[in-house]
């Protein structure tokens, strides 16, 4: 099956791990979701392992690599998503105006494209990714491949404004616990939960990436039996089963076991 090779302006389009110890974090994630991997040959991007379903390189599901040059050490993994943009640079600019720090970039990724990793106002992290020849991940909303990205976050009005002067997005973060957010074309672009006074004062912002699987219990069990944590418990929520998991390294991410509705992918 042909992978996908565009993703509209707005919307989530990859996401990769960075991990102290990329040979653990490749045991975990493979024995994990089933994912094959794939060594990057060329030196200068040692350890960068590209992930697929069935070893189809044409259809990437995501990628782990070393830790950043410069993190302090003990950092645990994280996985970062990223969002598609027209125009990494000029994006990059409304970050700042609108009160966020970009933190690495705007630097090309050879020919694949050009990038930027970003702080927004209250601490999330998330990428911006223009594309030359690599669009994104090419399977994306299948069982074992990356769904959604989704904001926990306390200011939500706040994270509004950011966002929509970014990336256009627009939703309704009033009193609402959740927000779907819209690409400028209308496609979901991600979803947002508002920290209340259950989570713990010191939970920070972050963005969380999704991945979808068949079955969300068994795999929560398989996380806890090669060394993972289960954070949050299996659970029903009104997409589907859904609960969320740290790898031995910290990395965070969440699974969700859709509820089978056309809709249920994207939330």
């Amino acid at each position: 099956m042909p992978g996908r090779t565009s993703y509209e302006p707005g919307t989530f389009c990859w996401a990769d791990l960075n991990a102290p110890d990329p040979d653990a974090a490749t045991a975990f994630y493979t024995g994990l979701f089933g994912w094959h991997a794939h060594v990057d040959p060329d030196p200068l991007v040692a350890g960068h392992v590209t992930l697929t379903l069935d070893g189809d390189l044409s259809r990437p599901v995501a990628a782990l690599m070393p830790m950043i040059a410069g993190a302090p050490p003990g950092t645990p993994a994280f996985w970062t998503t990223y969002v598609s943009v027209a125009d990494v640079d000029a994006t990059a600019e409304l970050v700042r105006d609108a009160g966020g720090r970009v933190f690495m970039g705007p630097a090309d990724s050879g020919e694949l494209g050009r990038f930027a990793l970003l702080f927004d106002p209250q601490g999330a992290v998330v990428g911006l990714w223009q594309a030359k020849d690599f669009h994104g991940a090419g399977v994306a909303g299948e069982p074992g491949a990356y769904c959604w990205s989704e904001l926990t976050v306390r200011d939500t009005e706040g994270a509004g404004a950011f966002y929509g002067t970014v990336l256009g997005w627009e939703g309704d973060t009033g009193p609402a616990s959740h927000t779907e957010w819209r690409a400028p074309g209308g496609t979901t672009a991600g979803w947002m939960v508002r920290m209340d006074e259950r989570w713990p004062a010191e939970a920070p912002p972050r963005w969380t990436a999704v991945f979808a699987v068949s079955g969300c219990d068994p795999v929560a069990a398989r996380a806890a039996e090669l060394g993972g944590t289960v954070a949050t418990a299996p659970h029903d929520i009104p997409a589907g089963r859904f609960a969320v998991l740290d790898d031995p390294q910290g990395g965070r991410f969440s699974i969700i076991q859709p509820d089978g509705r056309p809709d249920a992918g994207s939330r």
